[in-house]
């Protein structure tokens, strides 16, 4: 008897939602994208209007063969890949790939993996959004104009292997320009002044705002000292107070952006690991009781919208559990900026009845803290804001003026939930004062500053300037910053991303001759115009029309005015073991390595030795992260050959407590700690992090 057949991306998905959808379906994974443009050759067809040639992804093959076999006999085909542009022009080309022209066909989106929504879906089956498609064709032919025509150029000029982005190239120059404010910034001296005040009634502390009931800033020590001279022996007077109450308003639900900036802040998650800890989320997880449930909601999103039906749960629990003054009045609306595609609603948890707590047990450490911050901050944003009772005085002293601000929470509002780092404020009590109160100083605190620089961006602070730049979407952020990196354009050291030298002239090429690919007002706008394509309201290929020609002209121009550019090597303090001199970094196949700068006659090379952090199980030196000849990591003793340590995967530095063998790290997505010589195994406490 046939079945319906339903093809999605991942085959972690596809265990979840065979689980839904039973014995009457057929479920299988496509893998991601089964067609793309040719790696080996431009493949748009400039003269045929810019049409794309597109082919079989090598290594598909036996996908193909088996989608194939299995559409022939099925019923009726669903296709539910991601719901976004990709999702949709995976879904086509599967289409085409499969040859399915004929056949019955439909697309079903779900933003969550759950029963309700699943089964919905198929209710709601439609064609293939074509508009969807056209966005994403758009956007994958620009990028592989910009990259596929500008690439060569510097590899012919700086260096084989350099390459530009349609986006990369907009945030290289972020983090370019950043690294310039700084070096150009000159601090400038100010102080600041506070006086410990005390009356009868209690202390507190007032900071110095204005002489002569004029603003005046403290430049120097002697200006401070001024002011200080001035009130010593003056008598301190409440010249007015105010009271009042302040609201503190809970943030929005989570969408992709503002998930990487509080992942990399809290628990300093790099943002492509956020994103794979999310994705295992959303596709499912063993949950002991349940099976295998999607935890949350689809995580490449740019919209804070709620539906009903999540926002009615959120409701009840928050009633039930906190209750009825902690729901609004009015139920919470949160702005989408204007770009959003709003079809998707804001990362949640496909219920609140699922507690953190209770999947504690089934989820890895950095799945349960990146859940347990999903599901608070969805609660926390549907609840009643915090209120705060305000007191501010105004002091004088002579013809000085001094200001004393104090907050007490009254009460917590969402806070009971969602109270991180920015979003709680520590009591500051002053005394119930009146007016005309005399005050005893008891000593002044004048402190010396200096202005500082903007500050260079770390992963989520970069996230926060694309978004609000309009460059990229939600679902290219991570992989933007990861391939800026990979290319050694940018480098990150203490969660802070600076420019390298070979990213520096990389920029300084894009500025001078592609102006408008790193301009981000540009890059915006173009967005803007691939947002208006998925809207139906501009047609693809004009995009293209009006970008490619100008490129040319540009490339053109560069090709005759560029000369060869050379990019020293870093220098390291390793000495070659056979002439002395210090080795420098070159790049290979497989990355980075160390060379000799003699080179020809000194041809000694070695790889680079990266500390893995743990001691060696045999001799107690450094493990040193290694490459072998076919580039897969491995991990070996620094004293090797003298130690015969090595291991494809990483110990732990702990012995096995069966058989007291050294114990190793296993996995990927669910990560455990497995003896080297016998079964003993048990769950990593947690991942390793990821840079």
């Amino acid at each position: 008897m046939s079945k319906n057949l339903v093809i999605l991306e991942s085959p972690s998905k596809a265990k979840t939602i065979k689980k839904i959808l039973g014995s009457n379906y057929k479920i299988e994974a496509c893998v991601g994208h089964i067609r793309d443009l040719p790696k080996s050759q431009f493949g748009i067809d400039i003269s045929n209007d810019y049409e794309p040639k597109y082919i079989t992804i090598r290594g598909k093959g036996d996908i193909l063969a088996t989608l194939r076999k299995e559409a022939k006999a099925a019923k009726k085909i669903y296709l539910a890949t991601d719901p976004d542009r990709e999702g949709e022009a995976i879904s086509w080309h599967l289409i085409h790939a499969l040859k399915l022209e004929g056949k019955e066909i439909e697309r079903i989106t779900f933003n969550e993996i759950t029963k309700n929504a699943v089964k919905k879906s198929l209710k709601e089956a439609r064609p293939i959004d074509m508009n969807l498609v056209d966005a994403q064709q758009a956007r994958r032919v620009l990028d592989r104009i910009v990259g596929y025509r500008i690439s060569p150029l510097l590899w012919k000029k700086v260096r084989k292997g350099t390459s530009a982005g349609r986006v990369q190239s907009v945030v290289l120059k972020l983090v370019c320009d950043r690294e310039e404010e700084i070096e150009q910034f000159i601090p400038e001296e100010y102080w600041t002044l506070e006086v410990n005040l005390e009356s009868d009634k209690g202390k507190f502390t007032a900071r110095y705002v204005a002489s002569d009931n004029n603003k005046h800033e403290l430049k120097t020590q002697a200006d401070t000292q001024a002011v200080i001279d001035q009130v010593k022996k003056a008598s301190f007077k409440v010249q007015d107070i105010k009271q009042g109450t302040r609201t503190k308003k809970p943030a929005a639900p989570f969408i992709t952006s503002t998930l990487q900036q509080e992942a990399s802040k809290l628990f300093g998650y790099a943002t492509s690991r956020t994103m794979r800890i999310a994705q295992q989320l959303y596709e499912g997880m063993d949950i002991a009781g349940e099976g295998t449930v999607g935890l949350i909601s689809y995580m490449r999103t740019d919209s804070t919208r709620v539906s009903d039906d999540a926002y009615e749960e959120a409701k009840a629990l928050i009633q039930d559990k906190y209750g009825e003054d902690y729901i609004p009045n009015q139920r919470p609306e949160y702005k989408t900026k204007g770009r959003a595609q709003d079809a998707h609603e804001a990362i949640r948890p496909t219920s609140v009845a699922r507690l953190p707590e209770a999947v504690k047990a089934s989820l890895s450490p950095e799945q349960y803290k990146l859940y347990k911050l999903i599901w608070e901050r969805f609660v926390g944003s549907q609840m009643t804001p915090a209120i705060y009772d305000t007191l501010a005085v105004k002091i004088s002293a002579a013809t000085t003026i001094f200001r004393a601000s104090g907050s007490v929470l009254k009460f917590d509002g969402y806070l009971a939930v969602y109270s991180k780092n920015e979003d709680s404020e520590k009591d500051v009590k002053i005394p119930a004062l009146t007016l005309g109160d005399e005050l005893k100083a008891k000593s002044f605190e004048p402190g010396q500053h200096f202005t500082q620089p903007p500050p260079r961006y770390s992963e989520g602070s970069m996230v926060r300037t694309m978004e609000e730049l309009g460059i990229g979407r939600p679902g290219t952020f991570a992989q933007t910053i990861t391939t800026l990196m990979n290319r050694y354009y940018v480098t990150k050291e203490n969660k802070v991303l600076y420019p390298t030298e070979l990213g520096e002239i990389v920029n300084e090429i894009m500025n001078d001759y592609f102006e408008d690919i790193v301009n981000a007002d540009f890059t915006a706008r173009m967005e803007d115009d691939l947002d208006r394509v998925e809207l139906g309201e501009l047609e693809w290929k004009h995009i293209v029309r009006g970008f490619y020609p100008p490129l040319e002209n540009k490339i053109q121009e560069a090709e005759e005015q560029i000369g060869e550019i050379e990019v020293k090597d870093q220098e390291t303090d390793v000495l070659c073991e056979h002439c002395g001199r210090n080795m420098v970094i070159k790049f290979g196949r497989f990355g980075k390595f160390l060379a000799c700068p003699g080179f020809p006659d000194c041809r000694n090379a070695k790889p680079i030795l990266e500390d893995a952090g743990v001691p060696c199980p045999l001799c107690s030196n450094k493990v040193v992260i290694k490459k072998s000849k076919k580039g897969r990591n491995y991990y070996g003793c620094e004293k090797n050959p003298e130690c015969e340590f090595i291991s494809w995967n990483l110990p732990t530095g702990e012995p096995c407590p069966d058989c007291g063998a050294y114990l190793v790290e296993k996995g990927r997505k669910k990560r455990v700690i497995a003896c080297s010589a016998c079964t003993y195994a048990t769950e990593a406490v947690e991942a390793p992090e990821e840079e």
